[in-house]
């Protein structure tokens, strides 16, 4: 699988990126909560969210994009990029703003991988909420705060 296919919808897809460099994405809880606020603007309205997990320097989303009969299949992938376009330039530059940086703050490019197999979802699943453990942050997944793990233990 290649980490840069194209969108379409209906597809499950795990999308990530890093900061540029030893750059962070997130230096406090604002940061986190602004981005949560993009991720609603930008991408709820074409997908929906699995699974996610915002940590200092990088990020984990498994979506499902909605069906649409609004674009044309050629024009797919450059509408649901332009999503995600909007979402991380529109963070980058209130972050910058607010840091007062310039230049890229997230890689030049966003990994993507699409999820045709149940066994490879339920491994992402794991996966992604258990990053914040596998990097170090906390030792215990119920502490970290920015991941969709707590929606899924408090459900009952």
């Amino acid at each position: 699988m290649s980490n840069t296919e194209c969108f379409e919808y209906g597809y499950i897809y795990h999308i990530y990126t890093h900061a540029n460099g030893k750059d962070l994405i997130f230096r406090e809880n604002e940061n986190y909560k602004y981005f949560l606020s993009k991720l609603l603007k930008y991408i709820i309205p074409v997908a929906e969210i699995y699974a996610y997990c915002l940590m200092p320097n990088h990020f984990h989303l498994l979506i499902r994009f909605k069906e649409s009969n609004q674009t044309l299949a050629e024009d797919e992938h450059k509408y649901l990029m332009k999503q995600f376009s909007n979402l991380l330039n529109g963070y980058a530059k209130a972050y910058n703003k607010k840091y007062n940086r310039k230049g890229s703050l997230f890689l030049d490019y966003l990994k993507r991988k699409r999820v045709d197999d149940e066994k490879y979802l339920i491994k992402l699943f794991h996966y992604i909420h258990n990053n914040p453990v596998n990097h170090g942050f906390v030792k215990d997944i119920n502490d970290w705060k920015y991941s969709s793990y707590h929606s899924y233990i408090n459900l009952g």
